[in-house]
């Protein structure tokens, strides 16, 4: 199989446990508090697959210098383009309960959690499409991190679109739109990137890195912790610690 269309293909994998996420919201009703330690879980295992794979991979193949670049870069670039769907209702778009913007409160507000969830997702698909370059196959570590993270998205968004009076049509073509769209991210990301310099594959990995660890720190985990306070580093630390036994494993 090319490279490419593996890459697509792990990219809709991971893309699609955002889908298993919204099918189980909108069919089980399912605690905030559960959806709280899911989502803290989700940013420990995150936040080890980036400190111990991607940024170490990077400054290793492209040094110091261009890996901080990239990662401010891609923390740059993901607070703004955040903070212009958030002046249009999508700041609390992994909120599950009513605080999540609604239509009626502001038109567009939907469309601006669509392409918000776009924004989370993309960065991560292409970094996973990237770790089929080298030739040894995909990158176990990074796919079961961003799976494991897609999940309680999937669920909190969805169960606070429903919450908000939005369509069961709406709700899973957005998030059937975006697995599909991070399947492409993937395979354009490997197709873009085969080939090139070492240097430059590490720069774009970590400058979606950066994008990612924003997207943690600025959307996950205050999710989490405003519903399960007293557990929440707790959480975070077992899921540091899982992916961290997957990547040494």
């Amino acid at each position: 199989m090319p490279v490419w269309l593996e890459a697509g293909f792990w990219g809709l994998v991971a893309g699609g446990a955002l889908v298993v996420g919204a099918v189980v919201a909108w069919f089980v009703k399912v605690s905030e508090d559960v959806v709280a330690a899911v989502l803290a879980f989700g940013a420990g295992v995150l936040i080890s697959t980036l400190a111990f794979d991607l940024v170490d991979e990077a400054e290793t193949t492209g040094g110091l210098g261009p890996t901080v670049l990239g990662l401010l870069a891609g923390a740059t670039a993901y607070v703004a383009a955040n903070a212009w769907l958030g002046r249009r209702g999508a700041r609390r778009r992994k909120n599950m309960g009513a605080r999540q913007m609604s239509e009626e409160k502001q038109a567009g507000s939907g469309t601006a959690i669509a392409v918000g969830a776009l924004l989370d997702g993309v960065p991560e698909s292409v970094v996973l499409g990237m770790t089929l370059l080298g030739g040894g196959g995909v990158g176990v570590p990074v796919l079961a991190a961003i799976f494991i993270s897609n999940l309680p998205e999937g669920l909190s968004s969805a169960a606070g679109m429903k919450a908000n009076g939005r369509s069961a049509r709406y709700v899973f073509g957005v998030w059937g739109g975006i697995a599909v769209a991070s399947g492409l991210a993937g395979m354009l990301g490997a197709l873009a990137l085969d080939g090139a310099a070492p240097e430059t594959v590490a720069v774009i990995t970590a400058v979606a890195a950066g994008a990612i660890l924003t997207m943690v720190a600025d959307t996950m985990i205050p999710e989490a912790f405003e519903k399960e306070r007293l557990l929440t580093g707790l959480i975070t630390t077992v899921g540091f610690i899982a992916a961290f036994a997957i990547s040494r494993g």
